[in-house]
């Protein structure tokens, strides 16, 4: 079945939303201003796009994947020199080319399937951004505003709480999409926090800590940090008495500074490297 002379894909995670009112309800969420450079991921139908580019802003850049999508909306905005149409995938591309005049504000109904992926993403160019408005599959947007000690609350919940800071959430119910989803949607709004709890060099080791942190979540931490690294319990319980954390709690109780601390720790004592790659893994 077709919307618009356009056929889904599944494979894409293509499920688009077709119910103006919670369009409108995420544009507004935006706070949009006169000179907002304003940047949509994976804007399909353009259902975002239309009432983005009717408020008075400076530019919007719509990032699609698919190129057919992307031909409509260069048609669809041909006539408004304040919209360009990126055709390309979001995870790949340059984004100081995507991102020009920071600091921009995001907005996007995340297709499901690779939401996390564009997390990260955006988790990696937070300096260029002020505000993000985003739907993520509803587990995912639990997740993610989850607070130490809540069901739910994971690597996912450390990164967000690391780079952003949630102010706004609303769910969306399937029905609002074609083809409807399996699942419902929530739309979060996240502001960037100005001022990390750790410097740019720290960044990498921190990444390294958390997902070493959350290998085995349902253990305790000296256990789940032994397994993530690859060392004995004992050595992962010196690290964390270092760091003030205690070694039989789980990493689902431990707050983002924790892991900052953690990790801190973990580099002085040579644990681990400085420079040591961690993924963002959800």
């Amino acid at each position: 079945m077709a919307v618009v002379g356009v056929t889904p894909s599944k494979s894409r995670g293509q499920n688009f939303l077709v119910q103006p009112a919670i369009a409108e309800r995420i544009v507004a969420a935006a706070e949009l201003s006169p000179r907002d450079e304003v940047v949509e991921i994976g804007p399909g139908l353009g259902i975002l796009s239309e009432r983005i580019a009717a408020r008075d802003i400076g530019r919007l850049t719509l990032v699609e994947l698919d190129r057919e999508l992307a031909t409509r909306l260069k048609r669809m905005f041909a006539g408004d020199l304040r919209v360009r149409v990126v055709q390309g995938d979001f995870v790949r591309a340059d984004l100081k080319e995507i991102f020009e005049r920071p600091p921009v504000k995001v907005v996007g109904n995340l297709p499901f399937n690779v939401a996390s992926a564009i997390f990260r993403r955006l988790c990696d160019a937070h300096r260029r951004i002020s505000t993000m408005v985003l739907m993520f599959q509803r587990e995912v947007g639990e997740r993610m505003r989850a607070a130490p000690g809540d069901r739910g609350y994971s690597a996912l919940s450390v990164f967000a709480a690391l780079y952003w800071r949630i102010d706004l959430h609303f769910r969306v119910a399937a029905g609002n999409f074609f083809p409807r989803p399996k699942v419902d949607a929530e739309v979060l709004r996240l502001r960037a926090i100005p001022h990390l709890l750790f410097a740019p060099k720290e960044e990498s080791a921190v990444a390294a800590t958390v997902r070493a942190c959350f290998s085995s979540p349902r253990k305790k931490i000296r256990n789940s940090l032994a397994s993530g690294l690859g060392i004995e319990p004992r050595e992962a319980a010196a690290y964390l008495e270092r760091a003030r954390i205690d070694s039989t709690l789980r990493p689902e109780s431990l707050s983002a500074e924790d892991f900052v601390r953690l990790a801190r720790a973990l580099v002085e004592t040579g644990a681990l490297s400085p420079d040591k790659m961690g993924t963002r893994d959800a």
